[in-house]
């Protein structure tokens, strides 16, 4: 069924013969399909391709766009069982898992689909002629948001299904009226393939251009830089480690021509704060909480949270011993790939070895297994604050504590803190109210604020912020996850003085359409 082929709009191709093959830390062996890496001219004809789709792409209609979605996901659901047992060969996710992402991938699809239908994401403003107006009479002017271009989208290897080929980068991408080329994330190409062919069938099935959607393989850094640089790409959606990420901005903002957005979500230790009060209330209760969100997925979620701050006191000692206490229960567990299981290892020793920090669990190092186990480490803030490096993050299930004197140590290791995805706070309401220069602090420094939970468990929805300050992201206005996300890929065009039947459809008089438009000022459906 796996070709190992690149798709390139609705042609599969397989011209170069360098290849390669995905490893299964599942089987602890190399999976027998061979790859075909890209070539220059592949590359070339993915580019051409999406760049003529544009052309037609951009101008289809909202509700044919929301069709192509809904048929992507119909297709999705078409492979079966299959996609979720690669799926889990190449990543070592368990299949329940892999069965509720696949789901949420389908249903972000429907999500856009159902945004591209109601209409009114694409901000239609207009202000209608004022020839009499005195002293200076106001031309006709109206705004629309308008796509992009042809988009790249990096696969993550996290979440093989819903930040990679079909992931959100891509559904908010062609909502938005862009073309998509994909860079296959090599630790998962054959899942790729079989997501990939679906988007190819839907295009298909649904008329949409040749080249609307490609999918390319390559190993390393080689294929991501070809794709940045390449002067017809006017956006980038990216999840993954920081140092890649850098590299990419680096190639967008100062080595092309035209600068282009990348929009990148690259590293966050999310902070969890347990308020004095309610740590002494609910000590066992909030250890077992966090150890469950630890080790979730072993630790591989860019939420995982990372730092825990603590105020020192009876009560912290005795969470501390409960953590401990959870963390030992839970056994060691399947990393993604290779690569990401010995960087964890490595990662955790050098925060162990960092001056001022004290080991409170760490189970046995795994890694000829591929496996991962769990490990909680302590520091006091005073040290914490001198040490940068205890801020880099730590892919798996590790996290350090961060014990303070007093409510004012406490702030002033929060002002230390990058930017970050998510921040947490356990409180009850009267001690939030007493505490919120803390909650002002993360509100600064994170795209969203959790009260009372953990922080892994991101809703795909329309007011989810899946974003945060750099080094979290590389734009802190956008998000990566929810319908919001589509607006990353588009920009404002002012239309002065247009014929109607030049206008875009949504900018019309009649507004056959039916969306939500802000006319001379106020919001309305009705035609002008």
């Amino acid at each position: 069924m796996l070709q190992g082929r690149n798709i390139i709009g609705f042609e599969v191709s397989a011209k170069g013969e360098q290849t390669f093959r995905s490893f299964s830390t599942p089987l602890g062996a190399y999976l027998p399909e061979h790859f075909h890496i890209a070539t220059d001219e592949e590359i070339k004809l993915a580019i051409k391709k999406a760049t003529i789709a544009f052309v037609i792409f951009s101008k289809i209609s909202f509700i044919q766009r929301a069709v192509f979605l809904e048929t992507i996901a119909e297709e999705i659901l078409n492979i079966g069982d299959f996609l979720l047992e690669r799926a889990h060969l190449e990543t070592g996710l368990p299949l329940p898992r892999l069965t509720g992402e696949r789901d949420r991938t389908m249903n972000q699809l429907k999500l856009f689909a159902t945004l591209l239908r109601e209409g009114s994401w694409a901000d239609a403003v207009i202000d209608t002629a004022m020839p009499d107006r005195k002293p200076l009479p106001r031309s006709d002017l109206r705004r629309i948001l308008q796509p992009l271009g042809p988009v790249a989208v990096f696969a993550a290897s996290n979440f093989p299904f819903a930040f990679s080929t079909a992931g959100g980068d891509t559904a908010s991408a062609l909502a938005a009226g862009c073309p998509v080329i994909v860079k296959a994330h090599s630790a998962h190409a054959g899942t790729n393939e079989l997501m990939a062919n679906a988007i190819k069938k839907a295009a298909e099935r649904t008329g949409m251009p040749d080249g609307v959607f490609s999918s390319l393989n390559g190993e390393g850094a080689i294929l991501g830089q070809r794709l940045a640089m390449e002067s017809s790409i006017k956006a980038i959606g990216f999840t993954g480690s920081y140092r890649a990420g850098m590299s990419l901005y680096a190639t967008v903002t100062q080595k092309r021509k035209e600068p282009i957005p990348l929009y990148a979500e690259m590293s966050s230790i999310n902070p969890v704060v347990v308020l004095p009060e309610t740590l002494s209330l609910k000590t066992s209760e909030i250890a077992t909480v966090l150890a469950g969100s630890v080790t979730l997925g072993v630790g591989q979620f860019c939420t995982n949270p990372g730092l825990l701050f603590l105020i020192r006191s009876k009560a912290s000692d005795a969470f501390i011993e409960s953590l401990v206490a959870a963390l030992s229960n839970v056994p060691a567990a399947t990393m993604l790939n290779q690569q990401i299981c010995k960087a964890y290892y490595t990662d955790r020793s050098r925060v162990i070895q960092t001056k001022g920090v004290k080991t409170l669990f760490c189970g046995n190092d795994q890694g000829n297994e591929y496996k991962g186990s769990p490990t909680l480490l302590a520091v006091n803030a005073a040290d914490f604050m001198l040490e940068p490096s205890l801020q880099d993050e730590v892919f798996g299930p590790c996290t350090l504590i961060v014990i303070c004197d007093d409510t004012t140590q406490l702030e002033t290791a929060l002002q230390t803190l990058h930017g970050q995805l998510t921040g947490s706070v356990f409180g009850s309401t009267d001690e939030l109210l007493r505490y919120s220069s803390v909650i002002d602090i993360l509100q600064q420094k994170t795209g969203r604020l959790i009260f009372n939970n953990v922080p892994t468990g991101v809703e795909v929805c329309h007011a989810m912020v899946h974003g945060g300050p750099f080094p979290a992201t590389t734009d802190a206005r956008t998000t990566s996850v929810g319908t919001e996300a589509i607006r990353r890929f588009v920009r404002p065009v002012c239309y002065q003085d247009c014929p109607q039947e030049l206008l875009p459809l949504y900018l019309q008089n009649e507004n056959t359409a039916g969306i939500m438009r802000k006319v001379n000022g106020i919001y309305t459906r009705d035609a002008i």
